[in-house]
């Protein structure tokens, strides 16, 4: 379980987290928003349309049979700012709806590239709708775009996905804390969560039979080998889901399956791990509709409307900025 910090000269982002995140004592962790680089991006793609993993089919169902309703609620001329646009399949469908009676800018913040170009692509032929992405870390890139409104305009923060499930939830409330900072009175913040349900069923979704997210948390280590020059054995490694009762999370590890020496020349460092060590990577927690209105409200906004998927539990809340 020994790691071993080597003289570097000064670090990429990608290698500094790495080298913190495989350097703290007991349980290591990498940080999930690494996980997209193009084959990253493209695998969750497939992720997406797996039997098991209902969350991105329930977010699609409710933006398109509610689309035209939030773009009723947000009726002033409005830039939407995406944190997070993976393709923009899902968003296409409020995108849309926005744009048929003003014209809408939208800027994805995006830390991918890949997923950024793939995002244009998916998007590129709906009319009244400027593309401005910003490839950047979210609140970077949200401090751009508040920067670039005119004073008639209201913001319109999508936050989908329920990618605010990677946050623990304290974290959570300090994120969207920090979101509102950036914001003026009566801006928006449409925010999707994940709800609770069966842990059988939040399992398959994180470890689906083909083994789409294994290969998708493995490429993780790929990416590691390609860009840093690690030299990390994929077959020595495998998946594992886990859910965390007393934190209502599903977490995702990556096991060792041996006891093994990784160097990872692009972070200085060299990696001991022990038989069944695991290497944490990301965490997704879920949540009951109250907390959800609650941690708004904890962040400085007051919930407009909410809408909810029954057929997999999952929220999608508007709220205003007070």
């Amino acid at each position: 379980m020994l790691t071993q910090a080597v003289a570097t000269p000064p670090l990429s982002d990608l290698a500094q987290d790495v080298r913190e995140g495989l350097s703290k004592p007991g349980q290591k962790e990498l940080p999930c928003r690494y996980f997209y680089d193009e084959i990253g991006s493209a695998l969750f793609e497939v992720i997406t349309l797996l039997p098991e993993y209902g969350l991105s089919r329930a977010g699609e169902r409710l933006l398109r049979k509610y689309a035209r309703a939030i773009a009723t609620r947000v009726a002033s001329p409005v830039v939407a700012a995406e944190l997070g646009c993976g393709s923009g399949r899902n968003t296409r469908w409020l995108l849309e709806a926005l744009s048929r009676k003003r014209h809408v800018t939208y800027c994805p913040i995006e830390i991918s590239g890949a997923a950024l170009a793939m995002c244009k692509r998916q998007l590129d032929d709906i009319d009244s709708l400027s593309f401005v992405g910003f490839e950047r870390e979210y609140l970077d890139g949200l401090v751009e775009v508040s920067g670039l409104r005119r004073a008639h305009e209201r913001l319109l923060v999508l936050f989908l996905g329920s990618t605010i499930g990677n946050f623990s939830r304290r974290q959570g409330v300090r994120f969207l804390a920090q979101v509102r900072q950036n914001l003026i009175p009566g801006d928006f913040l449409l925010l999707a969560t994940d709800l609770e349900k069966p842990v059988k069923q939040l399992l398959l979704a994180y470890d689906d039979p083909l083994g789409v997210t294994a290969a998708f948390n493995l490429n993780l280590l790929a990416r590691l080998n390609r860009e840093l020059g690690a030299d990390f054995r994929l077959k020595d490694f495998r998946h594992v889901a886990r859910y965390n009762d007393q934190e209502r999370r599903i977490e995702m590890h990556l096991l060792s399956a041996s006891e093994q020496t990784v160097a990872i020349p692009g972070a200085g460092l060299a990696l001991t791990l022990e038989r069944g060590e695991t290497i944490w990577t990301e965490s997704s927690h879920k949540y009951n509709v109250a907390e959800v209105l609650h941690m708004g409200h904890q962040s400085g906004f007051r919930c407009d409307t909410q809408w909810l998927d029954e057929e997999w539990p999952f929220a999608h809340t508007l709220f205003i900025a007070e």
